[in-house]
């Protein structure tokens, strides 16, 4: 197989407008910053210096795959596969995107050197009129020409020896400034096995490129063919997974987009609803302000009229006291020191005086109170739109003040919830029209003083209270309902817990003949009869009580405990008769 031979120029493309490759990022290592040394491609495709890639703090991963890793690179493709194991492997972080990098046995410098990279960097060299480029000779003095027939940069000195040589004396030599308007102008990539012959074959079964020894030594029985006859087979694969990962792209970008578009309107969203979170807030703190002052108007205006009560009653109680000591000092002076005559001329002034200060009523304690209380669960009404809570209450309960309310204050039954109200008022006989206060209640049966009937009650917020309890058993209950540990207005009481309600076996009718479909058999606890043999009640008929009633025992309430006994006066035929 003869090798097809193309020059370089064949792969050299020139791009539009003349202009080179302008992207930095293609150039410069994301770490110092500066143009790429050796750089080495990461498997997540960041490119790195290799003396960066050194500097990285190393840590020790655990690789299950042995030998067979994802980490490809130029020095891992010649070494045996080893058996899968559990081994311990050292490993990198990307420094741009910080995936974890399982470098292989040879370290940074066995990962895949960066060609586009080099020639990149190369490039921008170029463009810097070849400042930076040495010799690829001598290694020492700065690049002239070019050779494209070997892909060497060579010194004016070594481009003169090129030319001397009978070997390479027809060789293309180029300068660097006609070498600008390139795309790529790369050094030629020889084989890590062989440094001194290029790649210029691709080995089938292992998949990766080789040079002529290798062939002919490690690859001996493998196909192989020149890259130039597998290129479009191989990169034809590659544009296809291309094909199939640029969807993703653009649907990841559609994706990144519409997030970013999300944010903003997140953003704007979140303004707005804190603009009316300050809003709401400020005419809150607005109201609940102007609350505060009326609150703290209403405290003084309080304060305002306990005091002039407390000053009236001081003034009159002083005028009294300075009228009482008047008349007892008047008094004792004439008894001690007036002669007969004259305490027989002054009794009658002195006499009808002390009558009049005797009569007159004071009370002897202060006639307001401190009672003062804030109550801030208490709600206030509205302010401006917003409930508020918060009320200064004056009134103070008086247990010797409220009342029991209730049809179930002395008569119950037993198992059966009876209840009644507590309505608390304060000492001048007013409804407290408040809840929260400490109500103590107590059902004790007479028979067993030790077991108490568990009884609930429930604040209505308005100054009552409902009281309610279940006797389990029939009997005379004490009751005790206290304030303030204090007995209110008719507590305690007894109530007489009789047994549990009878039901009517009968029906509530208004008459046997309607609600038994005319039958004359059927009969009535009320004892109507009608002509014609009936002997049940009818409408205007002698005996029918003339309203609704039961025919079991006859009562009128229908809500009523039937009385029947089961005797003559209720036969069982009333039973079949039905409610109307």
């Amino acid at each position: 197989m003869s090798e097809n031979r193309k020059p370089l120029l064949g792969f050299v493309s020139k791009l539009p407008g003349g202009t080179a490759l302008e992207n930095s990022g293609k150039t410069h290592c994301p770490l110092c910053m500066g143009l790429f040394k050796a750089p080495r491609l990461l498997p997540c495709l960041h490119t790195v210096c290799t003396t960066c890639l050194e500097q990285l703090e190393p840590f020790s991963v655990v690789d299950i795959r042995g030998g067979d890793s994802d980490t490809s690179s130029e020095g891992s493709i010649f070494q045996e596969l080893k058996p899968r194991s559990l081994q311990s492997q050292i490993g990198i972080l990307c420094p741009v995107c910080d995936a974890q990098v399982d470098l292989p046995i040879g370290g940074v410098k066995a990962l895949t050197i960066d060609h586009l990279a080099v020639n990149d960097v190369m490039l921008e060299s170029l463009r810097g009129e070849g400042q930076g480029l040495v010799c690829d000779l001598c290694n020492d003095r700065e690049v002239e020409k070019r050779c494209q027939t070997c892909k060497a940069n060579l010194c004016h000195f070594c481009c003169q020896a090129h030319r001397r040589q009978k070997k390479t004396t027809y060789h293309t030599m180029v300068d660097l400034k006609d070498l600008k308007g390139y795309s790529r102008i790369g050094k030629p990539i020889l084989c890590p096995a062989h440094p001194a012959e290029e790649l210029r074959l691709f080995c089938e079964f292992c998949d990766r490129p080789v040079c002529r020894d290798c062939v002919v030594g490690e690859h001996r029985e493998h196909p192989y063919d020149f890259t130039s006859n597998v290129i479009h087979k191989h990169g034809d694969s590659v544009r296809e997974l291309l094909k199939g990962t640029q969807p993703h792209v653009e649907a990841l970008e559609e994706a990144l987009a519409q997030v970013k578009i999300m944010n903003s309107a997140l953003q704007k969203r979140v303004e707005v609803v804190a603009a009316d979170v300050r809003t709401f807030s400020e005419g809150y703190i607005k109201a609940i302000e102007e609350h505060r002052d009326k609150l703290l108007k209403q405290l003084e205006d309080i304060r305002v009229q306990k005091e002039n009560s407390l000053q009236l009653q001081k003034a009159q109680l002083e005028q009294l006291l300075a009228d009482m000591r008047t008349g007892v000092e008047f008094t004792e002076h004439l008894l001690t020191s007036g002669s007969d005559l004259e305490i027989l001329i002054t009794k009658g002034v002195v006499v009808e005086r002390l009558r009049k200060l005797n009569k007159v009523e004071y009370s002897t304690h202060p006639g307001v109170n401190d009672k003062i209380r804030f109550c801030p669960q208490e709600k206030a009404g509205q302010c401006h739109g917003y409930v508020i809570y918060g009320t200064i209450n004056t009134k103070e309960v008086d247990p010797a003040k409220c009342v029991l309310q209730g049809e179930d204050l002395y008569r119950a039954r037993e198992k059966q919830t009876a209840s009644f109200t507590l309505l608390c008022k304060d000492a001048a006989g007013e409804i407290m029209g408040r809840g929260g206060d400490n109500i103590q209640v107590a059902v004790v049966p007479n028979a067993k003083k030790d077991s108490l009937v568990r009884t609930m009650v429930r604040d209505n917020k308005d100054g009552t209270y409902y009281i309610s309890y279940t006797p389990k058993e029939p009997g005379v209950y004490t009751v005790w309902v206290c304030v303030k540990e204090q007995h209110v207005q008719g507590s305690p009481f007894t109530v007489t817990v009789r047994r549990k309600h009878r039901p009517h076996p009968g029906v509530f009718h208004c008459c046997t003949f309607c609600s038994s479909g005319g039958q004359k058999t059927a009969r009535c606890a009320c004892g109507g009869t009608m002509p014609g043999g009936y002997l049940g009640c009818g409408h205007g008929h002698k005996g029918h009580p003339g309203r609704p009633h039961w025919s079991c025992c006859g009562k009128f309430n229908e809500k009523s405990e039937c009385t029947w006994t089961g005797g003559q006066s209720a036969p069982r035929s009333l039973l079949r008769t039905v409610a109307l």
